[in-house]
């Protein structure tokens, strides 16, 4: 198959060029909307009882929560004064009259109750409740931020709420992957002229990283149009794309030129180079595919999100580098080192830094690998004290809006009324029996000592008794079949504290079923979701690696030690994560605020993500020691040479992704910034402290145990087998 690729390319390069050239435009012109397609939500499980409380809370109370809190601020005098009152009531039955919006209601709409006023009174709240879609909440929210932020007559307004906080994400989201862009682009491709010696054919590599990333937007586009996709899963697009096209086209150029030293005619070296290195690439792709392919087994769109990109981006790389790049080399044939800036100097074979290296290692394996494994497990031990939470408003810089009006909620208002989450109960009873269940329900729900209020069908409630007779507006709360009770928190809701109020209200026996919602059930059922389906995304990945391994090399002892491998490689990583984004050290030098807690979607997502391409370099470097192997015979030496054939390539490869994660690292949204440090990171310490010392390590241990697989599983790879020689 590799070979009639090879032949294609050299036979049909212009057709290849041209198909090439079509495609891009028309990936630019569609896939550059993409941006207008995506969403900035997916954290919540659909099937989770919080979900379904909010869906019951929406479609049967036009109730639920709150989407934006505009805090209207006194020019003079308190929020009780005529002239104040009187535009506070104007505004509130303005906004309650805008399109889009489904509820308005503010601290003098509502019998002026205390929680919406400031403890010094210069301040009241206006809470609103948007309809439609994602899209068009954002369209709204805009709208109204944009017509009454600031100030109007007597007031001044400041808006917050959850949608304006996301809203405000994606927003800084898009501007920090432009500005990481213009910081990777000129950094990689001088790093690449010094690396190849050459402009054209360090022109090469960002070629394939732009049809990869233009190819990646558009497929983004088809799947947006059928499901929710997350706008975040563009910075893996821009990222993973950049970096894996310089990995397959480092490695097809670096192969094309080392067959054109040996002496090969441009097409021959160009057919040798798909057969050996391009069937590299596209297995090694098909590994980092399966890694991420992983995350389509959870129920939440932000996780699927990235495999959607990821498996895409994949793909359109691989494609690019084992069509179009191959014809761009027929065509260039020796010109690819054109503009040669200065002459490499030939390496004599035995003789490299990564064969002394490999060498070293294998003279005194046990203690070096002993040694690495136990500093990769020192790093690896924060992990083990790792708090989980949803993002929040602290994600952004400290002078983001939202996160100034969400700061000033937390710091002048008494109570937590824009953090009320709702208990929704099926209740079908007659009305008098029902009265009767609803007020005790009511008074066992307000005697948790992290419940602030309860307001209810019957009354309010406050410390296990109705402190509130039911007023005329208590009717909201009732239905044919359901009853809802709105709960204030003492507590911050995406909190341990607000977890552990969630698991003690859904742990009492009501007198009806009934389902808690809000944003602390939110996280609950989150991190429910995720972790349930952990074991499956683990088995998916270990499996699938190991058997597309044994396919390639006809061994049961390598792919199993690629996998320990990979995962010893990922305890880094994960130990940074905790020791600087979650317990604050270094939140200074990066710009930070540390909350004490991760993102519970990072840890997985990192996981896919940083496996698959240590997996990349893994195929990389194992499938040039079977090519030695096989061509010696000798173990030892395979491992050197395999090591000294890649070890330059693979090194190159990781500083230039590294380069790309970096540059995320930049970005003004915290789990953003982690999403490229812990990347780098995993990338650095998989080039090298694996790669350079356990690999040729456990290879010398193992001996010629390296390739051995039972009699029957040999002749099934030599039947389906897809090794590279």
């Amino acid at each position: 198959m590799f070979t009639r690729l090879g032949h294609l390319a050299v036979r049909r390069r212009g057709v290849l060029l041209a198909l090439t050239l079509v495609f891009l435009v028309v990936a630019g012109v569609i896939g550059g909307g993409v941006f207008s397609k995506l969403s900035a939500g997916g954290f919540e499980d659909p099937a989770a009882e919080s979900t379904r409380a909010a869906e019951v809370l929406s479609e049967e109370f036009d109730a639920g929560a709150v989407d934006l809190v505009l805090v209207a601020r006194a020019s003079s005098g308190n929020v009780d004064d005529d002239e104040v009152a009187a535009a506070g009531t104007a505004l509130t039955d303005e906004l309650a009259r805008h399109q889009g919006v489904l509820q308005a209601f503010s601290y003098w709409s509502v019998g002026r109750p205390p929680p919406l006023r400031s403890q010094a009174g210069d301040k009241a709240l206006v809470l609103i409740r948007l309809a439609g879609d994602e899209a068009e909440v954002d369209a709204t929210a805009d709208e109204i931020t944009e017509e009454y932020a600031g100030d109007r007559g007597p007031l001044s307004f400041g808006v917050g709420g959850t949608t304006a906080v996301f809203k405000e994400v994606s927003e800084t989201i898009e501007a920090d992957l432009a500005r990481a862009e213009s910081i990777a682009l000129p950094v990689t491709l001088i790093l690449l002229v010094i690396i190849f010696g050459s402009v054209i054919a360090a022109l090469l590599p960002l070629a394939v990283g732009v049809l990869a990333i233009l190819g990646t937007f558009l497929s983004l586009y088809v799947i947006a149009s059928i499901t929710d996709v997350s706008v975040f899963s563009i910075n893996l697009t821009t990222a993973l794309g950049l970096g894996l096209a310089i990995d397959y086209s480092l490695f097809v150029v670096s192969r094309f030129r080392e067959e054109l030293a040996r002496g090969l005619e441009p097409d021959a070296a160009l057919v040798r180079t798909v057969e050996t290195a391009g069937r590299t690439v596209a297995f090694s792709a098909l590994t980092v595919a399966l890694s991420l392919s992983a995350l389509l087994v959870f129920p939440l769109y932000f996780l699927r999100s990235f495999a959607y990109a990821g498996i895409a981006v994949v793909v359109m790389a691989a494609a690019a580098s084992l069509l179009s790049l191959p014809a761009v080399l027929a065509l260039l044939g020796r010109r690819v080192d054109k503009l040669q800036l200065w002459r490499r100097r030939s390496r004599v074979v035995g003789e490299g830094f990564w064969h002394r290296v490999a060498t070293w290692v294998m003279r005194r394996p046990i203690s070096i690998a002993t040694a690495v494994i136990a500093l990769l497990l020192l790093l690896g031990a924060p992990f083990l004290g790792a708090e989980f939470a949803l993002p929040d408003e602290r994600v952004l810089p400290p002078d983001a809006p939202a996160r100034q009006v969400s700061e000033e909620l937390q710091r002048d208002f008494a109570s937590n009324e824009s953090d009320a989450f709702g208990v929704v109960a099926a209740v079908g009873q007659s009305p008098e029996q029902r009265a009767s269940d609803i007020d005790g329900f009511a008074q066992r729900l307000s005697r948790d000592e992290d419940v602030g209020r309860v307001d209810a069908f019957t009354g309010s409630y406050a410390g296990g008794r109705r402190v509130l007779a039911a007023s005329e507006t208590s009717g909201r709360f009732i239905s044919d079949d359901h009853t809802w009770f709105s709960i204030v928190p003492k507590v911050e809701p995406v909190s341990p504290q607000g977890e552990a109020l969630v698991a003690r209200l859904r742990a009492l026996n009501g007198p009806f079923d009934f389902s808690v919602g809000g944003d602390a059930a939110g996280l609950v059922d989150t991190k429910t979701a995720i972790f349930g389906r952990l074991p499956l995304a683990g088995a998916i990945i270990g499996v699938t690696t190991f058997v597309l391994l044994f396919l390639m090399f006809g061994s049961l002892l390598v792919p199993a030690k690629a996998v320990i491998l990979n995962l010893l490689s990922l305890t880094a990583t994960f130990g940074a994560m905790v020791w600087v984004f979650q317990d604050g050290n270094g939140a200074g030098l990066l710009d930070f605020e540390a909350t004490g807690t991760l993102d519970v979607n990072t840890p997985i997502l990192m996981f896919c993500i940083a496996f698959g391409l240590s997996m990349d370099y893994e195929v990389f470097l194992l499938s040039r020691i079977k090519e030695e192997h096989d061509r010696s015979g000798d173990n030892a030496g395979a491992v050197a040479r395999g090591l000294e054939h890649t070890g330059p390539i693979v090194t190159a490869a990781a500083a230039l992704l590294s380069v790309t994660f970096l540059a995320f690292s930049t970005s003004q949204i915290t789990f953003i910034k982690l999403f490229g440090i812990g990347l780098t990171l995993a990338v650095v310490m998989d080039a090298t402290l694996i790669r350079a010392t356990l690999v040729p390590a456990f290879m010398r241990l193992a001996g010629e145990a390296n390739w051995w697989a039972p009699a029957p599983l040999r002749k099934l790879q030599q039947r389906f087998g897809i090794s590279e020689s």
